[in-house]
């Protein structure tokens, strides 16, 4: 297992989160999947949830427009 420390800003705040996964390396548009499961996985509209062939890019536009930007992967 290998830790992942995610820097990003939600609406503006700064943030940080932990991820404890099995996979060498984490692109920047998973760690937004994993943010958006985190901050609105519970929510009844599953229409924030990006679709599950929507491309890296499609990824990260729906994150910024749920207020998630400044997405850093730290090692």
């Amino acid at each position: 297992m290998r830790n992942y420390t995610l820097e990003y800003l939600f609406n503006g705040e700064s943030r940080t989160h932990v991820l404890e996964l099995e996979q060498p390396q984490l692109p920047v548009h998973e760690a937004a999947m994993h943010l958006l499961q985190l901050h609105f996985g519970d929510g009844e509209n599953s229409l924030i949830m990006p679709t599950a062939d929507a491309t890296p890019a499609e990824i990260l536009e729906q994150a910024e427009r749920v207020g998630l930007t400044r997405i850093k992967v730290v090692d």
